[in-house]
Protein backbone atom coordinates (compact mmCIF):
# COMPACT_ATOMS: atom_id res chain seq x y z
CA UNK A 1 0.00 0.00 0.00
CA UNK A 2 2.85 2.35 0.79
CA UNK A 3 4.13 2.03 -2.78
CA UNK A 4 0.84 3.25 -4.28
CA UNK A 5 0.24 6.11 -1.83
CA UNK A 6 2.98 8.32 -3.30
CA UNK A 7 1.59 8.33 -6.85
CA UNK A 8 -1.89 8.95 -5.48
CA UNK A 9 -0.64 11.86 -3.40
CA UNK A 10 1.32 13.21 -6.34
CA UNK A 11 -1.76 12.93 -8.59
CA UNK A 12 -3.88 14.74 -6.03
CA UNK A 13 -1.27 17.51 -5.71
CA UNK A 14 -1.10 17.83 -9.49
CA UNK A 15 -4.90 18.12 -9.61
CA UNK A 16 -4.83 20.89 -7.02
CA UNK A 17 -2.14 22.78 -8.95
CA UNK A 18 -4.04 22.36 -12.22
CA UNK A 19 -7.27 23.56 -10.61
CA UNK A 20 -5.52 26.60 -9.16
CA UNK A 21 -3.95 27.40 -12.50
CA UNK A 22 -7.29 27.08 -14.23
CA UNK A 23 -8.88 29.38 -11.69
CA UNK A 24 -6.03 31.86 -12.11
CA UNK A 25 -6.49 32.05 -15.86
CA UNK A 26 -10.02 33.29 -15.26
CA UNK A 27 -8.86 36.31 -13.29
CA UNK A 28 -8.66 39.80 -14.73
CA UNK A 29 -5.61 41.84 -13.85
CA UNK A 30 -5.23 45.59 -13.94
CA UNK A 31 -1.63 46.63 -14.54
CA UNK A 32 -0.35 50.19 -14.29
CA UNK A 33 2.89 50.86 -16.18
CA UNK A 34 5.09 53.95 -16.06
CA UNK A 35 7.28 54.55 -19.11
CA UNK A 36 7.64 58.27 -18.38
CA UNK A 37 11.13 59.57 -17.54
CA UNK A 38 9.81 60.64 -14.12
CA UNK A 39 7.82 59.14 -11.26
CA UNK A 40 4.04 59.05 -11.66
CA UNK A 41 1.70 58.59 -8.70
CA UNK A 42 -1.31 56.62 -10.05
CA UNK A 43 -4.65 57.26 -8.37
CA UNK A 44 -7.73 55.02 -8.45
CA UNK A 45 -11.27 56.16 -7.66
CA UNK A 46 -14.20 53.73 -7.68
CA UNK A 47 -17.66 54.85 -8.65
CA UNK A 48 -20.22 54.95 -5.85
CA UNK A 49 -20.86 51.55 -4.28
CA UNK A 50 -17.67 49.91 -5.54
CA UNK A 51 -14.56 49.05 -3.49
CA UNK A 52 -11.35 51.06 -3.41
CA UNK A 53 -8.48 49.21 -5.11
CA UNK A 54 -4.88 49.38 -3.88
CA UNK A 55 -5.90 51.94 -1.23
CA UNK A 56 -6.55 54.38 -4.05
CA UNK A 57 -3.00 55.41 -4.89
CA UNK A 58 0.73 54.70 -4.84
CA UNK A 59 4.06 55.84 -6.28
CA UNK A 60 5.30 54.31 -9.53
CA UNK A 61 8.94 55.12 -10.43
CA UNK A 62 9.99 55.32 -14.05
CA UNK A 63 10.08 52.01 -15.98
CA UNK A 64 8.21 50.07 -13.30
CA UNK A 65 4.73 48.55 -13.10
CA UNK A 66 2.21 47.31 -10.56
CA UNK A 67 -0.41 44.60 -11.15
CA UNK A 68 -3.46 43.74 -9.06
CA UNK A 69 -6.61 41.69 -9.49
CA UNK A 70 -9.85 43.30 -10.51
CA UNK A 71 -12.81 42.42 -8.27
CA UNK A 72 -14.60 39.19 -9.17
CA UNK A 73 -17.86 41.16 -9.35
CA UNK A 74 -18.92 44.30 -11.22
CA UNK A 75 -16.52 47.23 -10.72
CA UNK A 76 -16.41 50.66 -12.29
CA UNK A 77 -14.12 53.59 -11.71
CA UNK A 78 -11.24 55.62 -13.03
CA UNK A 79 -7.46 55.74 -12.93
CA UNK A 80 -5.32 58.82 -13.47
CA UNK A 81 -1.72 59.84 -12.96
CA UNK A 82 -0.53 62.47 -10.51
CA UNK A 83 2.67 64.36 -11.26
CA UNK A 84 5.12 66.51 -9.34
CA UNK A 85 4.25 64.97 -5.98
CA UNK A 86 6.31 65.61 -2.85
CA UNK A 87 6.29 65.57 0.93
CA UNK A 88 6.84 69.00 2.47
CA UNK A 89 6.48 69.88 6.14
CA UNK A 90 4.70 66.60 6.74
CA UNK A 91 2.17 67.18 3.96
CA UNK A 92 1.91 65.23 0.70
CA UNK A 93 0.79 67.14 -2.37
CA UNK A 94 0.93 66.87 -6.16
CA UNK A 95 1.24 69.56 -8.81
CA UNK A 96 -1.39 67.80 -10.96
CA UNK A 97 -4.10 65.25 -10.14
CA UNK A 98 -3.88 65.82 -6.38
CA UNK A 99 -6.47 64.01 -4.22
CA UNK A 100 -6.78 65.92 -0.98
CA UNK A 101 -3.03 65.91 -0.25
CA UNK A 102 -2.93 62.15 0.20
CA UNK A 103 -0.67 59.46 -1.20
CA UNK A 104 -3.48 56.90 -0.87
CA UNK A 105 -6.61 58.58 -2.20
CA UNK A 106 -9.00 56.06 -0.56
CA UNK A 107 -11.91 56.94 -2.83
CA UNK A 108 -11.29 60.67 -3.29
CA UNK A 109 -11.34 62.25 -6.73
CA UNK A 110 -8.48 64.19 -8.24
CA UNK A 111 -7.88 67.81 -9.13
CA UNK A 112 -8.22 68.74 -12.77
CA UNK A 113 -6.72 68.98 -15.37
CA UNK A 114 -5.92 65.27 -15.59
CA UNK A 115 -5.96 62.51 -18.21
CA UNK A 116 -8.39 59.75 -17.12
CA UNK A 117 -8.78 56.06 -17.89
CA UNK A 118 -12.36 54.93 -17.28
CA UNK A 119 -13.50 51.35 -16.66
CA UNK A 120 -16.74 49.40 -16.30
CA UNK A 121 -15.79 45.78 -15.60
CA UNK A 122 -18.32 42.95 -15.53
CA UNK A 123 -16.16 40.03 -14.49
CA UNK A 124 -17.83 36.83 -13.37
CA UNK A 125 -19.09 33.37 -14.26
CA UNK A 126 -22.01 34.58 -16.40
CA UNK A 127 -20.62 37.79 -17.91
CA UNK A 128 -17.02 38.76 -18.67
CA UNK A 129 -17.04 42.09 -20.44
CA UNK A 130 -14.65 45.00 -19.92
CA UNK A 131 -15.65 48.46 -21.08
CA UNK A 132 -12.85 51.03 -21.11
CA UNK A 133 -11.83 54.36 -22.57
CA UNK A 134 -9.55 57.36 -22.06
CA UNK A 135 -11.05 60.77 -21.38
CA UNK A 136 -9.54 64.23 -21.84
CA UNK A 137 -12.86 65.88 -20.93
CA UNK A 138 -11.17 67.20 -17.76
CA UNK A 139 -7.97 68.17 -19.59
CA UNK A 140 -4.55 66.53 -19.92
CA UNK A 141 -1.55 66.12 -17.65
CA UNK A 142 0.31 63.01 -18.86
CA UNK A 143 0.20 60.73 -21.93
CA UNK A 144 -1.93 57.65 -21.20
CA UNK A 145 -3.24 54.58 -23.03
CA UNK A 146 -5.28 51.51 -22.13
CA UNK A 147 -4.02 48.27 -23.71
CA UNK A 148 -6.07 45.05 -23.39
CA UNK A 149 -4.47 41.61 -23.63
CA UNK A 150 -6.02 38.36 -24.84
CA UNK A 151 -9.55 39.72 -25.16
CA UNK A 152 -12.12 38.95 -27.85
CA UNK A 153 -14.32 41.30 -29.83
CA UNK A 154 -13.64 45.04 -29.99
CA UNK A 155 -10.42 45.42 -28.01
CA UNK A 156 -8.36 48.31 -29.42
CA UNK A 157 -5.54 50.20 -27.74
CA UNK A 158 -6.97 53.63 -26.95
CA UNK A 159 -5.71 56.83 -25.43
CA UNK A 160 -3.33 59.70 -25.99
CA UNK A 161 0.33 59.01 -26.70
CA UNK A 162 1.12 62.63 -27.56
CA UNK A 163 2.69 64.95 -25.01
CA UNK A 164 0.17 67.75 -25.28
CA UNK A 165 2.09 69.88 -22.79
CA UNK A 166 4.36 70.80 -25.70
CA UNK A 167 1.53 72.02 -27.95
CA UNK A 168 -1.13 73.20 -25.49
CA UNK A 169 -2.55 76.61 -26.53
CA UNK A 170 -1.52 79.45 -24.24
CA UNK A 171 -5.10 80.06 -23.03
CA UNK A 172 -5.38 76.43 -21.84
CA UNK A 173 -1.97 76.11 -20.18
CA UNK A 174 -1.62 75.40 -16.46
CA UNK A 175 1.81 76.47 -15.28
CA UNK A 176 3.68 75.70 -12.09
CA UNK A 177 4.18 78.65 -9.76
CA UNK A 178 4.24 82.08 -11.36
CA UNK A 179 5.16 81.71 -15.01
CA UNK A 180 6.79 78.32 -14.56
CA UNK A 181 6.77 75.44 -17.02
CA UNK A 182 3.54 73.96 -18.39
CA UNK A 183 2.35 71.11 -16.14
CA UNK A 184 -1.11 70.46 -17.61
CA UNK A 185 -3.52 71.51 -20.35
CA UNK A 186 -6.96 72.68 -19.24
CA UNK A 187 -10.26 71.85 -20.87
CA UNK A 188 -12.27 74.71 -22.31
CA UNK A 189 -14.71 74.23 -19.45
CA UNK A 190 -12.05 74.71 -16.78
CA UNK A 191 -10.46 77.64 -18.59
CA UNK A 192 -13.65 79.64 -19.22
CA UNK A 193 -16.36 78.12 -16.94
CA UNK A 194 -19.29 78.73 -19.30
CA UNK A 195 -22.39 76.54 -19.39
CA UNK A 196 -21.86 75.90 -23.10
CA UNK A 197 -18.28 74.66 -22.71
CA UNK A 198 -19.09 72.74 -19.52
CA UNK A 199 -22.27 71.19 -20.99
CA UNK A 200 -24.35 72.42 -18.04
CA UNK A 201 -27.99 73.43 -17.70
CA UNK A 202 -29.48 74.02 -21.18
CA UNK A 203 -26.37 72.48 -22.79
CA UNK A 204 -26.49 69.23 -20.79
CA UNK A 205 -27.78 66.92 -23.55
CA UNK A 206 -26.36 65.18 -26.62
CA UNK A 207 -28.32 67.62 -28.78
CA UNK A 208 -26.97 70.82 -27.21
CA UNK A 209 -23.54 69.78 -25.91
CA UNK A 210 -21.19 70.16 -28.86
CA UNK A 211 -17.49 70.00 -29.63
CA UNK A 212 -15.67 73.34 -29.33
CA UNK A 213 -12.43 74.66 -30.73
CA UNK A 214 -10.89 73.77 -27.37
CA UNK A 215 -12.08 70.15 -27.36
CA UNK A 216 -11.04 69.83 -31.01
CA UNK A 217 -7.44 70.60 -30.02
CA UNK A 218 -7.49 67.42 -27.92
CA UNK A 219 -9.48 65.43 -30.49
CA UNK A 220 -7.15 66.21 -33.41
CA UNK A 221 -4.11 65.15 -31.36
CA UNK A 222 -5.73 62.09 -29.78
CA UNK A 223 -8.78 60.97 -31.82
CA UNK A 224 -9.49 57.82 -29.75
CA UNK A 225 -10.17 59.83 -26.58
CA UNK A 226 -13.36 61.45 -25.29
CA UNK A 227 -12.93 65.22 -25.33
CA UNK A 228 -16.28 66.71 -24.25
CA UNK A 229 -19.08 65.55 -21.98
CA UNK A 230 -21.38 64.09 -24.65
CA UNK A 231 -18.69 62.84 -27.00
CA UNK A 232 -19.47 59.64 -28.90
CA UNK A 233 -20.38 56.72 -26.57
CA UNK A 234 -18.66 54.42 -29.09
CA UNK A 235 -15.33 55.64 -27.70
CA UNK A 236 -15.95 53.33 -24.72
CA UNK A 237 -14.99 49.88 -26.02
CA UNK A 238 -16.45 46.54 -24.93
CA UNK A 239 -13.84 43.78 -24.84
CA UNK A 240 -14.86 40.22 -23.96
CA UNK A 241 -12.78 38.18 -21.48
CA UNK A 242 -9.47 40.09 -21.49
CA UNK A 243 -6.75 38.57 -19.34
CA UNK A 244 -5.27 41.95 -18.49
CA UNK A 245 -5.94 45.66 -18.95
CA UNK A 246 -2.82 47.80 -18.93
CA UNK A 247 -2.87 51.50 -18.15
CA UNK A 248 0.37 52.81 -19.60
CA UNK A 249 1.75 56.27 -18.90
CA UNK A 250 3.98 57.62 -21.71
CA UNK A 251 3.29 54.61 -23.95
Amino acid sequence: MAKTSLPLAASFLLLLISSAAAADTGRLFLTVVNHCPFTVWPAIQPNAGHPVLEKGGFALPTNTHRSFSAPATHWSGRIWGRTGCSHYNGKFSCVTGDCGHRLECNGLGGATPASLAQFDLHHGAHLDLSSYGVSLVDGFNVPMTVTPHEGRGVCPVVGCREDLLKTCPAHLQLRSGHGGHVVACKSGCEAFRTDELCCRNHYNSPQTCRASSHSLFFKHACPSTMTFAHDSPSLMHDCSSPRELKVIFCH
